[in-house]
């Protein structure tokens, strides 16, 4: 058996049969470990319980849907910028988002999403979907500051009346926050300045490579990336909405909006791994905002950490499980490589 061939053999056997099966394990017993060590978890489980048997517990169901419905669009997302490189069919997209995210929720600011996105790319293309899925992310992040930048705006008088900011932090947090969208959202649009950056440094040809698949990228599909970007931070807050009706937290509809996107721009300003940081800051940041106008601060953490449980630990595990046929799309890919160079050597 050739050397690569062997090589590619023990990597799919590693995948398959220790990579996957562990990452679910671990993930399991973290998660078991993070809900068992909230504060107030026999209240918790009461309230929790009292809005199941309640009339609300339709909104569950809803809350569900608002997920598939959430990752779907990053699947789409993610198939769009791929799609210069390699096509992906829907279904295998949903895979590799699921499967990024498993790896993300045990990484500092998730940046594990990568490389488990690139596990069902092509040998020769998998790094350079890398530049391509930053872009995507890219997309999000700017909608999640323009939004937070807008919620800055329109809470001023509440954030001061309540005391949680002073007005030279709030006045600090606001121009710092227009001024890294305003940056980032230039490069953005014009993200092929960066290939033109790297064609300018020595040695260029060893990374240019890399990314030169962006220079293909113009107004129409950045465009596309962030409106499909926005209906997903939409679709968040409806959740979140949805889930403080559930547990009779009392906040309009208005107010949930720029409270929860404010939220998310402080969870996006700092630096976390959401595995094990992620439900304890979500909780904290939540009642300290949503706490503005609703004294309910159980109902509050409640709908906090259903949000993390639905929107990213239950995806996460399934993604872990997913993994376990990563090693057959593996092999897959590399005998239709093979046959690619074959016919290019016909």
């Amino acid at each position: 058996m050739p050397l690569k061939s062997r090589h590619k053999k023990l990597i799919r056997i590693f995948i398959r049969f220790f990579l996957g099966p562990v990452l679910f394990a671990w993930l399991s017993y973290s998660i078991y470990k993070q809900i068992q060590q909230q504060p107030h978890l026999e209240s918790s489980w009461h309230a929790l319980k009292h809005s199941m048997s309640s009339t609300m517990w339709w909104i569950l169901p809803l809350v569900f849907l608002g997920m598939i419905l959430n990752w779907s669009i990053e699947s789409v997302k993610w198939m769009l910028v791929v799609k210069r490189i390699q096509p992906v069919k829907f279904i295998t997209a949903c895979k590799a988002v699921l499967s990024g995210l498993s790896f993300s929720v045990t990484t500092p600011n998730r940046v594990g999403e990568y490389l488990g996105r690139v596990l069902y790319m092509d040998d020769g293309n998998r790094m350079k979907a890398i530049s391509l899925t930053i872009t995507g992310s890219i997309s999000q992040l700017i909608t999640t500051l323009f939004m937070g930048l807008m919620a800055l705006l329109v809470l001023k008088d509440p954030l001061s009346n309540s005391g949680l900011v002073s007005s030279f932090w709030y006045s600090s947090i606001l121009y710092g926050t227009l001024f890294v969208t305003v940056i980032l959202t230039v490069f953005y649009f014009r993200i092929n300045w960066l290939v033109r950056w790297v064609d300018r440094l020595p040695g260029n040809h060893r990374y240019k490579w890399l990314i030169e698949t962006l220079e293909s990228f113009d107004a129409t599909i950045l465009t596309q990336l962030l409106s499909l970007s926005a209906a997903r931070f939409v679709i968040f807050i409806l959740q979140y909405w949805l889930l403080c009706s559930l547990f009779d937290v009392e906040i309009s509809w208005w107010d949930c909006y720029w409270t929860v996107s404010l939220s998310y721009l402080v969870m996006a300003a700092i630096p976390t791994i959401a595995l094990f940081t992620d439900l304890s800051l979500r909780g904290t940041v939540s009642i300290q905002l949503l706490g503005i106008y609703s004294s309910n601060h159980l109902g509050i953490g409640l709908a906090a950490a259903s949000m993390w449980l639905i929107n990213l630990i239950i995806p996460a595990l399934a993604g872990s499980l997913l993994i376990l046929g990563i090693g057959r799309i593996i092999r897959k890919n590399g005998k239709d490589s093979a046959a690619e160079q074959n016919n290019r050597s016909d």
